[in-house]
Order: structure tokens, then sequence, then C-alpha cells
């Protein structure tokens, strides 16, 4: 099998962090969305992987290169404009050709990989298999209806009356009946070539197209708020390690990751929570759910709930940072200038001045 990962999308919905960064190299908990997905596409056995690339490449190709670093042979295939996944797959039949493959949308985060259900696909006849998983708001994704016997009869896309609970999850298993489909089909409404109709397509000529039911948590990285979740989630299940230096005075906990080159000065670090590489923080607290990416300084500051990306600094902030996502390069420090409430969604080389306590 082979790996197709959809990295083209101009993460608008993150914006300003993502006018000058791709939304895929965001990290949770210190590792880019992308590589998380690298990463669970080769746990599962594959190393031949695609990943489709559009405005971001040049940066996404820095950060990814050829993949050796993860053990993968990556190819890069570019799609001029975000036309729909469907049209993803159909650029890159030269890449796929007649292999079964799996497709995965580069700003997804599934719990427990995907080695499961690759391995069922592996395994079986089907021609396609999709991954569901129950969501709450079911008229905000495509949806699935199943028959009486687990099979679907119908996707259909942000539905005002759903006709179930299962949402696509946005991994995608096919052979090479899907090519098919992506050219027999016509663009929708919104000048796409939609997975869903390729899907239903499917469906319609009587192929097997398998459900496959995911029961843990799921979540599409493409807010704000999805990501600091996303980040809480990922932060759980890792196994803690200190690696950097804590002096005596300081007091770090058993859910703390603190990685190598790091300083822990006078500071008090609660978890679960990470501390990227060369990291420096002093007279600080680091809450819960807390990520602080490499080559940061936190001084005289608290924060937590939040992501703060490499390279950037928060210095004598009077009020605690929570439930805030800071991007790279970024100095918040106090400032004699108003207002005093501290939420942030700040974008790379942003310069934020706080209000201190005695208003100097």
């Amino acid at each position: 099998m082979k790996g197709l990962i959809l990295s083209g999308g101009k993460g608008t919905r993150l914006y300003p962090l993502t006018y000058t960064s791709a939304k895929q190299l965001i990290p949770i908990a210190n590792r880019p969305v992308l590589v998380r997905v690298i990463e669970a596409i080769r746990d599962a056995g594959i190393t031949d992987i695609g990943i489709v690339v559009g405005d971001t490449a040049p940066e996404i190709e820095r950060a990814v290169k050829q993949g050796s670093q993860w053990g993968v042979n990556v190819s890069y295939i570019h799609q001029d404009a975000p036309l729909g996944l469907a049209h993803a797959v159909k650029i890159s039949q030269d890449f796929l050709g007649n292999d079964r493959f799996v497709m995965f949308l580069g700003d997804n985060v599934i719990q427990g990989g995907i080695s499961p259900l690759i391995g069922e696909f592996a395994d079986s006849v089907y021609n396609a298999q999709v991954v569901l998983t129950k969501v709450d708001q079911p008229q905000q994704y495509g949806v699935a209806e199943l028959d009486s016997d687990n099979r679907i009869v119908k996707l259909v896309e942000k539905p005002k009356e759903p006709p179930s609970n299962l949402a696509l999850v946005g991994i995608y298993m096919f052979d090479h009946h899907i090519f098919e489909a992506v050219n027999a089909i016509s663009p929708s409404w919104r000048g796409e070539l939609e997975i869903t109709d390729a899907i239903q397509w499917l469906v319609d000529h009587h192929y097997q197209v398998h459900p496959y039911i995911h029961q843990g948590w799921w979540i599409d990285t493409g807010r704000p708020g999805d990501m600091l979740e996303a980040n809480s989630l990922a932060l759980e299940e890792l196994t803690p390690i200190i690696e950097g230096y804590v002096d005596r005075e300081s007091e770090v906990d058993s859910r703390v990751t603190i990685e190598r080159g790091a300083e822990i000065i006078n500071s008090v670090v609660r978890g679960p929570a990470i501390i990227g590489q060369d990291t420096r923080l002093v007279n600080a607290y680091v809450g819960p759910f807390t990520s602080i990416y490499h080559h940061c300084v936190i001084e005289n500051a608290e924060i937590s709930r939040s992501i703060v990306l490499e390279h950037s600094e928060i210095r004598n902030v009077s009020h605690r940072i929570e439930d805030s996502l800071i991007g790279r390069h970024v100095v918040v420090h106090r400032s004699p200038i108003r207002p005093r409430a501290h939420k942030f969604t700040l974008g790379d080389h942003s310069h934020l001045g706080l209000l201190g306590e005695s208003g100097t």
C-alpha cells in the first residue's frame, strides 16, 4: 500500500497564524500535525508516501524533505488550486498507480493511529473503506447513512437533517477503482470535485465500500479552539521524561516532559505539559495542557492551556495567559498601554505590549 497526505489547504480558519505558515506544521504536543500523520502512516507499515501540496509547498518541503528522518520516502504532488479532495486523488494517479492506498487529511489528529484499520483493509476485498466517528453536531460534517446490514447507502455533505451521527473523519482507503469515480463525477456547486461524490459513485456502481467506525477521539485542527483541544488530548498520551535541567527551587510534576537543553529556573510546571528544546523558564508558571515549543523564553509570567510556537518570548506579564495560540518569533511583554485582558491568537513575528498591574 501507499499513503497519500493532503496538505494543500490555505488554513483560513487559523488566520493570522497561517498567513505566514502552513497549518499542517503547527505543533500538537510539540510535534507538527503533519509529522503525526506521517508517523501514523509509517507505523501502519506504509513507507511510500505522496504529499499533495499547494501554496505552502516550499515550507512543507523544507520541513519534511524526502522523509528519511521518519523512515519513509516522500514524493510531492503539486495541486495548482484547491479543487477538492477527489481532484487531489485524480492528480496523484501517476504516483499511486494500481496500488491500494490510504488518504489522510494532513490537519487531522486521531487517537490510537491507523494500524488497525489499515490492517483490516489490507486483508479484505473491499474497494474502499471510509472511517466514520460519532459526533454531536453531524450537520457540520459529511455524514454517512448505513442500512440494517451496516453498509453505506448514502453520503450527505453537511445535511440540515442528518440521517445519522456518523461523520466522515478524513481518512479513506481505496483501490484503483477510485480513479474511475473521480473521472466520472462533475464539480459541485463549489467548483470542486468532492470525495463524497466519488465514494457515492462507488456505492451506486456496487463496489464494496466498507464503513470503519472509529471509537476514540478525532479532531480536525482547523480552528484555534480545535487546535488547543487536540493539544490537550495529545499531551495526555505522552510518556513524561525529563531531559533538560530543573533547578532545586522549581517544582515539576510527574506529567511533564522537559526536552533536551531546556532550563527550568525557580518555576512551577503542572502537567500534562511539554517544554521544548532549549526553552528557558524563569520565575514562571506553566499550567496544565500547555505546549511550549523550542527556543522560547517564559520569564516572570504565567500561562496555561496554550500553545507557544518556537522562538517566542513572554516576559513580565502580570496576568495569566490562558486558552491562547501564540505564533513564531512573537514577543509579549508588559507595556503602559491598556487593556488588561489576556487571550490571544498571535501570528508569527507579533510584538504585543501588556499593561502592568500598576499601569506602568
